[in-house]
C-alpha cells in the first residue's frame, strides 16, 4: 500500500509540471512582443490611481474631515469624488486678510460672521441694564453718556439722586474682539433722612473694564461677550466703597426675528455692606426684550435684580423698566427710559435720558 501511495504522488507531480510548462509562453513569443514605452507605463500607473475607477481606503477622509489635501504627484484631492475636477476647494477659517471678529466660534464653519457692527448702526450699552454683547471694533471710539433721576421715599432712605454725565468710554484695541472701558459717573444726592437734609455731590468710584467678544450667534447658540471689571476707590466720601471691588459680567443674546431680540446678563461683583463695611458678593441678573419698531426707532422692556450673598444688612432689589432709542445717524443715538422698583428695598422709581456717539 505504501509503494502505491508514493507512485501515485510522483505521477501527480509529473502531470502538474507538464500542464504548467505547456501553459507557459515560450521565450521567442515573449521576445517578439513589443516593449511598452516609458510614457505608456507611466500612463497605466496613473490610470490605476484614477479615483473614478478605484476608491482607496483613504476615502474615509471624506466624512472624517472636510479638509481637502492635494496629491503631490498628480494633483488629485482626498475627499473629492472622481470626475469633479472643477469643484472648488473647501476653505475653513476667516477669509484671507480679514481679522478675527470674535475670539471663538460655535462651530468650525466658514461664515465667521458676527462681531462689531462697524459698518452697521451702532449698538450701545445703554439705556437698558443689559449691555451689548458685541464690542465696538478695533480703532473705534464710542462715548455713551446720560442723566438719571432716582427717587426713593422709604422711611429709612428718603432721598433724591441726580446722576448727570454717566460717561462711558469704549475703545477697541489690538483686535476687533477686544475693548477697553472707562466709566466716570458724576452725581448729586439730597438725603432727607435722617434730618436735617444733606446734599452731597462729586464723582462715584472710577469704573474700569475690558470687554471680550466671545462668539457670534449661530442658530440657538447665543452671541456672547465677557466683561472683567472693577471699581477703584476714587469717589466722593459719601459714596465711595473705600476698596477696590472686582467682578465679571457675562453677556449673551439672540436675534429671534427682524422685530425681536433677547438679551441677558449675569454678573458677580464684590460689594461693601453699608451697615458693617464688610465685603460680600452681589449677583445681578437681567433679561431684556428689544423691539425694532421702525427704521431708526427701537424699544425695550426689561427686568433686572440684585441679589446679595454674605451681606448682613443689604437686601435683594428687583426692578422693571422700559425705554426707547432713536438713531439720528448710524453713529448717533438718543435714548429715554423709565423704571420702577418691585420691592421695598429697591428705589421707588427712576427716569433718564442719554446720548451716544461713535467715532471711527
Amino acid at each position: 500500500m505504501r509503494s502505491f501511495i508514493w507512485s501515485s504522488s510522483l505521477l501527480f507531480c509529473f502531470a502538474n509540471g507538464f500542464v504548467l510548462g505547456a501553459a507557459e509562453p515560450s521565450r521567442p513569443q515573449l521576445l517578439s512582443t513589443p516593449v511598452a514605452s516609458r510614457s505608456t507605463v507611466d500612463a497605466r500607473l496613473a490610470a490605476t490611481r484614477n479615483r473614478s475607477e478605484h476608491r482607496p481606503a483613504l476615502q474615509l477622509v471624506d466624512w472624517i474631515s472636510p479638509v481637502a489635501f492635494p496629491w503631490s504627484e498628480d494633483g488629485l484631492e482626498l475627499g473629492k469624488p472622481g470626475g469633479e475636477e472643477d469643484e472648488p476647494k473647501i476653505n475653513y477659517g476667516p477669509p484671507a486678510n480679514e481679522p478675527r471678529k470674535t475670539l471663538f466660534q460655535w462651530s468650525y464653519g466658514t461664515t465667521f460672521s458676527g462681531g462689531p457692527p462697524v459698518d452697521d448702526d451702532l449698538q450701545t450699552d445703554r439705556p437698558d441694564f443689559v449691555e451689548a454683547s458685541t464690542t465696538v471694533g478695533k480703532g473705534v471710539l464710542q462715548i455713551e453718556s446720560g442723566y438719571t433721576y432716582i427717587r426713593n421715599d422709604d422711611p429709612d432712605d428718603n432721598s433724591i439722586t441726580h446722576s448727570a454725565g454717566e460717561v462711558l468710554f469704549r475703545y477697541g484695541v489690538l483686535e476687533d474682539w477686544l475693548e477697553l472701558r472707562v466709566g466716570v459717573f458724576p452725581f448729586s444726592q439730597k438725603q432727607n433722612f435722617p434730618s436735617p437734609s444733606v446734599t452731597n455731590s462729586g464723582l462715584d468710584d472710577l469704573y474700569l473694564g475690558v470687554k471680550l467678544g466671545l462668539t457670534p450667534q449661530e442658530g440657538i447658540w447665543p452671541e456672547m461677550a465677557l466683561v472683567p471689571q472693577m471699581t477703584v476707590p476714587s469717589g466722593h466720601d459719601s459714596v465711595t466703597a473705600g476698596k477696590t471691588l472686582a467682578g465679571v459680567n457675562w453677556l449673551y443674546g439672540w436675534d429671534v426675528t427682524d422685530f425681536i431680540a433677547i438679551g441677558a446678563s449675569t454678573q458677580f461683583n464684590s460689594a461693601v455692606d453699608g451697615g458693617t463695611s464688610q465685603r460680600y458678593t452681589e449677583w445681578a441678573q437681567a433679561v431684556t426684550i428689544n423691539y425694532n419698531l421702525a427704521e431708526k426707532v427701537g424699544g425695550y422692556t426689561e427686568y433686572f435684580g440684585f441679589y446679595p450673598s454674605g451681606a448682613t444688612t443689604e437686601r435683594a432689589q428687583h426692578y422693571m423698566d422700559a425705554g426707547l432709542t432713536y438713531r439720528l445717524t448710524p453713529d448717533m443715538q438718543f435714548d429715554i427710559r423709565a423704571g420702577i422698583g418691585l420691592n421695598e428695598a429697591a428705589a421707588d422709581y427712576f427716569i433718564g435720558t442719554g446720548y451716544s456717539i461713535r467715532i471711527k
